[in-house]
């Protein structure tokens, strides 16, 4: 199934009861059939051999086999009133789990709205040995047509598609280690790529005619990472009623919410961990439709910072109509196109799970989910504290490494769990005590 006949496939839902209690078979059956998936789409979610040694040889240097991470579904899901399943590569316990719980939520009060910007990037072209830098500026300006005409030879199947390079920015740089400076930013619609080839290669073609138009010569071609003109955003709005607990009232759970959100917003330091949280449910999208994550955090945290000052990429207020509003706004350069989503069976397998049509529908879901894992984590913090639900969770792999099996994994995660207790030591207890 391609992508495109992916989004004309509605999906029925994405609440599907009791997914916890099934075995992995199990669950991946159910997955298949509520998203409609072939066979060959379900064997690659499974994992078993999907990716061969002989493709993963391709796609890397020096390849000694492959390297498997645990494979989710986040249930729930409502974006821009469709139902999603979301696949999620994680090794961290309770991020799939705290993921599916808020967006079952949220999905009783219209999920989560969307939306992006063009997928338009940025290459940087740098230019040195300038000796007069506003002169420069100036004639690179006034050469404007001519580089973005020389930038749009290099890819006319991109220009067919309807991208290509939009237009140029100069920025000076009088003061630096180096000297003066002048940077040449080219900025390019990529479309459905996450671009980073094609924009490498436009810096390159151009490079020679900005030496020469600006009397400097040219070092590094290269794009940014910090995709700010490539934004994805999300919302979500929920009665303080609906946050309701036996032990908490809404009311109480979204000023603690909102209350988190603005220690986040003003100290570094707790929103370094603030936004790690956010890209706990965002980077196992990523991986799982084979992204690169890499440049997905390096623009988060970029972005993060664009103020001077690292921040909360999520906001959080409380209204006088008694729900909570969270928000969120990030660069998200995603791909459909190229890399290991075209090779990478999984990869392609999880795009058609999602059913997504666009990089830019990619990365709206993939803001929604940080922003349900952000709500989980600070309603955590805001009640019980973070470790009572992750360690429950965790109490399986604290089972294995005691030496569990089978069915005794779940039995003796469960104890320890409710004996709070979630060591190996006692885990080895139990499992002796059998």
């Amino acid at each position: 199934m391609s992508t495109k006949d992916a989004d004309n496939r509605s999906l029925p839902t994405s609440r599907i009861e009791g997914l916890r209690n099934l075995s992995p078979s199990q669950r991946l059956h159910k997955i298949a059939d509520a998203a409609s998936l072939s066979r060959q789409s379900a064997e690659a979610l499974r994992g078993d051999g999907a990716l061969s040694p002989e493709i993963a040889d391709g796609m890397i240097e020096n390849v000694i086999g492959v390297f498997e991470l645990p494979l989710g579904v986040a249930t729930n899901f409502i974006v821009n009133g469709r139902d999603r399943l979301i696949p999620m590569a994680v090794e961290e316990p309770s991020v799939v789990a705290a993921a599916s719980y808020m967006a079952r939520i949220a999905r009783d009060h219209g999920g989560f709205e969307t939306s992006s910007t063009d997928p338009v990037m940025r290459a940087q072209i740098q230019v040195l040995q300038v000796e007069d830098t506003a002169a420069a500026r100036a004639n690179l300006l006034a050469a404007r047509d001519r580089i973005v005409a020389l930038a749009n030879e290099r890819d006319t199947v991109l220009i067919g598609l309807g991208g290509g390079c939009r237009d140029i920015e100069v920025h000076v740089f009088d003061e630096t280690p180096a000297g003066p400076m002048v940077v040449v930013h080219l900025l390019v619609d990529v479309r459905d790529a996450m671009g980073a080839n094609t924009v490498n290669t436009m810096a390159e073609t151009v490079a020679p005619l900005i030496g020469e138009v600006s009397g400097g010569e040219t070092r590094l071609r290269i794009l940014s990472n910090l995709a700010d003109l490539r934004l994805s955003r999300a919302r979500v709005e929920i009665p303080f009623a609906a946050l309701d607990t036996q032990e908490y009232s809404g009311e109480r759970i979204a000023q603690g919410i909102f209350e988190a959100w603005a220690f986040a917003s003003v100290d570094p330091y707790r929103a370094a961990t603030h936004n790690k949280g956010i890209m706990n449910g965002i980077d196992p999208v990523i991986i799982a439709t084979g992204n690169d994550w890499r440049a997905i955090e390096a623009g988060a945290h970029a972005y993060a910072a664009r103020s001077g000052s690292y921040t909360a990429l999520t906001r959080w207020q409380v209204t006088e109509q008694r729900t909570l509003i969270g928000s969120i706004e990030m660069p998200m350069a995603v791909g459909l196109v190229g890399g290991a989503t075209k090779t990478h069976p999984s990869a392609r397998a999880a795009l058609e799970l999602m059913g997504v049509s666009s990089a830019g529908e990619l990365g709206e879901i993939c803001v929604a989910v940080g922003l349900a894992q952000n709500m989980a984590a600070l309603r955590a913090l805001a009640t019980e504290g973070i470790q009572r639900g992750h360690m429950a969770l965790h109490a399986r792999n604290i089972a294995i490494m005691a030496g569990a099996t089978g069915d005794e994994i779940g039995r003796i995660a469960r104890q320890i769990a409710a004996e709070g207790n979630v060591t190996v030591d006692r885990a080895k207890a139990v499992l002796a005590s059998d």
